[in-house]
């Protein structure tokens, strides 16, 4: 009885030895094919059996990083192109690091060249940025929340640290328009007290400080220093309806259009109170003052209301609202 037994037992080793074999050359297959690619370059493309192939299909030991774009000009996606310029940032520094190996990979799939893919998905916006771990299906986190964060490629290697405890230290080529812009503020300014040396009260002058400051104030206040530290998309475009949204509809995120508006409506607030404040203390004539106190007011009235609907829209809930719903 033992000797029947026995050859069956050795037959499931045999068997289950040969598919561990056959599954252990697969893998490294895959992984020489994606090496070889990422020799070539930082991001490989990809359309649907390289998607099914390399990412859904086991087996897989190496965590890849999925853009999700458009970037074909008829699909007119700007954020796309702003997106994947980062994406290019942060795929070189990682390419081109020491700490470079065969566990991170980074993938892009366009919509035009993977259809499929995004319809597998259930996919409807692009650009989206997908982790697909080693082991098991992509869980909530593994999707990056660009709306609210921005796909600045700090921001991306932050979320990757946190999914697969690779670290990437981000590397931006030069950029000297900066330097370039402050010695030609510079220049301008030392030019400008060298043209007037003899006559610097200018330097003195109340009004022009004031104005330098409120610019800065209405900079600040609009949310300036969080778009540079954020560096969210200027609008969005519903891939569906091409309905563009300039105003986010979260409290913790907007876009750089949105800042723009805020900063026109603070200006405009500003400007309305600057007038009030002249017909009330000036002592020109009666009439003059009464049509410079109703301009006033109709600025403040109309644009605190708009400021104040913006406002409601994205802090859902809020109870108040005045003229604007």
């Amino acid at each position: 009885m033992n000797l029947k037994v026995h050859p069956k037992v050795e037959l499931s080793e045999i068997s289950q030895t040969e598919k561990e074999r056959y599954l252990m050359n697969l893998l490294a297959e895959k992984v020489e094919q994606l090496m070889e690619w990422s020799s070539r370059r930082s991001i490989f493309r990809m359309n649907g059996d390289k998607f099914r192939k390399f990412i859904k299909a086991p087996p897989r030991n190496y965590s890849m990083i999925v853009m999700f774009t458009a970037l074909q000009p008829q699909r007119q996606c700007s954020v796309c192109r702003q997106a994947n310029e980062e994406y290019q940032i942060l795929a070189n520094s990682w390419r081109y690091s020491s700490a470079f190996c065969n566990k991170l990979f980074f993938s892009m799939v366009d919509y035009d060249e993977g259809t499929d893919v995004f319809q597998q998905l259930n996919m409807n916006s692009a650009p989206t940025f997908m982790h697909f771990p080693p082991k098991g299906r992509p869980k909530r986190a593994d999707t990056f929340d660009l709306q609210r964060i921005g796909f600045a490629a700090e921001q991306l290697a932050k979320w990757i640290a946190d999914r697969t405890d690779v670290h990437i230290r981000v590397f931006r080529p030069p950029n000297y328009s900066g330097t370039i812009a402050l010695a030609l503020l510079v220049s301008l300014v030392g030019g400008l007290l060298y043209l007037r040396r003899n006559n610097l009260e200018f330097i003195y002058n109340k009004t022009g400080w004031a104005m330098v400051s409120l610019c800065i104030v209405f900079a600040m206040t609009s949310g300036q220093m969080w778009n540079h530290i954020r560096g969210p998309p200027y609008a969005h475009k519903n891939p569906h309806n091409g309905q563009v949204s300039y105003i986010h509809g979260s409290s913790q995120a907007q876009f750089v259009a949105e800042s723009h508006i805020i900063l026109v409506l603070n200006a405009a607030i500003t400007m309305g109170m600057v007038l009030l404040n002249e017909a009330a203390t000036s002592k020109g004539d009666v009439g003059k003052r009464r049509i410079i106190c109703l301009v006033g007011l109709g600025l403040v009235v109309f644009f605190f209301s708009f400021l104040l609907s913006i406002f409601r829209s994205k802090y859902h809930g809020y109870p108040y609202s005045f003229l604007i719903k």
